[in-house]
């Protein structure tokens, strides 16, 4: 009897998670992760011109440490600094 109640109360969470998280929202977060204009990123980052790559790693430096969710920070904001600094180094190498 309680091995069954475990089982149900078990399967009820997986489908309250489902449906709570969305059921397509795994392909969203993916989706929302593509890469974000030049423009955008140099903004997130607050960085004027072509800036170099030193300049980029430590604006990054910078803000990540106020913003990281280990230091009760987002970890949204914490993901589009990262993502912005990447856009900006991909864009230098490319």
């Amino acid at each position: 009897m309680t091995i069954k109640l475990l089982i149900a109360a078990l399967i009820a969470y997986a489908g309250w998670r489902l449906w709570h998280d969305g059921w397509g929202r795994a392909r969203t977060r993916v989706a929302a992760r593509e890469p974000a204009a030049l423009a955008e990123a140099r903004a997130v980052l607050g960085l004027a011109g072509d800036p170099s790559e030193a300049e980029i790693r430590a604006a990054h430096r910078r803000l990540v440490a106020a913003v990281h969710p280990d230091r009760g920070g987002s970890a949204e904001l914490t993901r589009r600094i990262n993502d912005a600094r990447d856009v900006l180094l991909k864009a230098r190498s490319a």
